[in-house]
């Protein structure tokens, strides 16, 4: 059976392929950035927040990941994106913390946090 560590690997790895990355997710799974306000239920809407970011963000990838948690059905993990915005020109340098919580070899909850700051900040002309 698919883990929660698998799942995140997965997805982090998928995210400039929204379709793969979307199909991760069960049915009703979440993807979430409470702090932004941002939520996503199911693939199909999930599938529309990953291209609308690569819109912005084409280059949008994440890298450098450190698991903390990894057990069969949650793994929590921080990565890292350096990309440049299209609107801006400028470069988006973030650290997300996610908790990705998995039921069924799916992603039942993907909450990530990040430096709501620093995003509000590169997003602004």
């Amino acid at each position: 059976m698919t883990t929660a560590p698998d799942l995140l690997r997965a997805y982090l790895a998928a995210i400039r392929q929204p379709a793969s990355a979307a199909a991760l997710f069960a049915p009703d799974g979440v993807l979430e950035l409470p702090w932004v306000g941002v939520r996503a239920q199911g693939p199909h809407d999930i599938q529309r927040l990953v291209s609308g970011l690569l819109v912005k963000m084409p280059a949008f990838g994440f890298k450098n990941q450190k698991f903390w948690i990894e057990t069969p059905d949650k793994a929590f993990a921080e990565y890292e994106v350096e990309a440049p915005i299209v609107a801006t020109g400028r470069v988006y340098r973030q650290t997300y913390a996610g908790l990705l919580i998995a039921e069924g070899g799916k992603i039942r909850l993907l909450r990530e946090a990040l430096d709501t700051e620093k995003a509000r900040v590169m997003a602004s002309p």
